[in-house]
């Protein structure tokens, strides 16, 4: 550690730990995603057999995920308010301080660290409505995709009770005129497809916001020196000690 510095924690080892299985599953879900709307890679298997299994295989895993997801997001909101290491929602409060801070930060980042005037040793407000955007569309993005996957059971039946199909639909049958009114479609009536745009564009938005979250990190890291890069793997970062 450098003489001046002071190493701070920023995450727990759950914290970490959830942040890389959301971050490896959101891989996942975006290959095998894409793969059910557009079979990309069907015809690199040379067995006509096995192509039939392909979109099936497809669909579990991505089923799969989205439970991953569910867990991790209901976990995540939790934290948000209960959490003993820090409760994330105070800074979600529009008091004034919270909006003066993140306002500093929007200036700290546009005018390349030469006004640094907040406080980056904990979690700042900027950063915490940035990953509130984020945590928001994952939910519309389970619940388009319930939605999605309720829709393909048209017998209204599933293998473990006709309970799961009838809560889905009460869960998400909403995501139908909210997709329709964001989409803008033309049709005077509400349709599955609405949900499955939604679904998508939702997918490339989330993907910016990665992209972003990924520059931005790197970026504190090369303009604060604080190693803002490493909060994920040690779980710390190194601030100033004040005088």
């Amino acid at each position: 550690m450098k003489p001046g510095y002071k190493q701070v924690k920023r995450m727990t080892t759950f914290m970490r730990l959830n942040h890389w299985v959301v971050a490896f599953s959101m891989v996942a879900a975006v290959i095998t995603g894409l793969y059910i709307g557009h079979p990309y890679y069907q015809t690199l298997i040379a067995e006509p057999a096995v192509v039939k299994y392909v979109m099936a295989w497809n669909r579990w895993v991505h089923f799969m995920i989205a439970i991953i997801f569910d867990v991790s997001s209901i976990v995540i909101a939790y934290l948000y308010f209960f959490s003993r290491f820090e409760k994330p929602y105070k800074k979600l409060i529009p008091n004034a301080q919270n909006i003066k801070e993140f306002k500093e930060v929007v200036l700290n980042l546009l005018t390349l660290n030469r006004r640094k005037e907040f406080d980056s040793t904990h979690a700042d407000s900027f950063n915490t409505v940035f990953f509130l955007l984020f945590h928001l569309m994952l939910a519309w993005m389970l619940l388009t995709g319930l939605q999605l996957y309720v829709h393909g059971l048209e017998s209204g039946l599933s293998s473990i009770g006709n309970w799961w199909p009838w809560m889905l639909h009460v869960a998400t049958d909403w995501t139908i005129p909210v997709s329709n009114f964001l989409i803008g479609s033309a049709s005077p009536t509400a349709c599955i497809m609405d949900v499955r745009i939604s679904h998508h564009i939702t997918m490339w938005l989330i993907l910016a916001w990665v992209a972003f979250h990924i520059y931005y990190q790197v970026w504190r890291t090369i303009f604060w020196k604080e190693g803002d890069i490493g909060i994920v793997v040690s779980g710390t970062k190194f601030v100033k000690e004040e005088a």
